[in-house]
């Protein structure tokens, strides 16, 4: 018996999905996950606060970034939702507010690890970051307390650092401040 065949994903299936999901879209496929728990949530809120004032606004760093929570980025024929993601202020001047979503890929970003996303996050979506040339990723798992940074290298990935505990850190791009990481963790 013939197997029929199944059709790309398009926008108007996450467009279907319930408010309460995620949904993504990869290499045609749709990825549908549960809104980030708490620990998740605190983790990447933290982070957005850490970076925000130093970076995207100046204030007790260079500033010269545009950071943001959760955008959606529609980056060749996927459509990825990262926990955070930064464009430096010359590549991206002015949000591109008229628009529903991005298409510039950021200079950087990260994705705060869960159960239900780490697999997903560490291999499509990281495949697809590399395509479209993101500089630098950042993996957060709060379960772990770990701090995974990787910087683009050609066509992949390469782990330039990686801090777990609760230690200060600095952390390319943003190594020009100490980030406390207990913070992401507090309970």
């Amino acid at each position: 018996m013939a197997h029929p065949v199944k059709r790309p994903a398009c926008y108007e299936d996450l467009v279907a999905l319930p408010e309460h999901v995620v949904g993504e879209i990869v290499d045609g496929e749709l990825h549908v996950s549960p809104r980030p728990a708490p620990r998740h949530a605190l983790a990447a809120s933290v982070l957005g606060h850490e970076l925000g004032p130093p970076f995207g606004r100046g204030r007790g760093g260079p500033g010269g970034w545009v950071i943001l929570d959760e955008p959606e980025l529609h980056l060749g024929g996927d459509v990825l939702v990262p926990d955070l993601a930064g464009w430096r202020r010359e590549r991206m001047p002015e949000v591109p507010v008229d628009l529903p979503y991005f298409v510039l890929a950021p200079d950087w970003l990260a994705e705060v690890l869960s159960p239900s996303t780490a697999a997903h996050d560490r291999k499509r979506k990281l495949a697809a970051y590399a395509r479209e040339q993101v500089h630098h990723v950042w993996f957060v798992d709060p379960e772990a307390r770990l701090l995974e940074v990787l910087r683009l290298d050609g066509a992949t990935y390469r782990l330039v650092a990686a801090f777990d505990g609760d230690a200060a850190v600095r952390a390319e791009p943003f190594d020009a401040i100490e980030l406390e990481l207990g913070a992401l963790w507090a309970r």
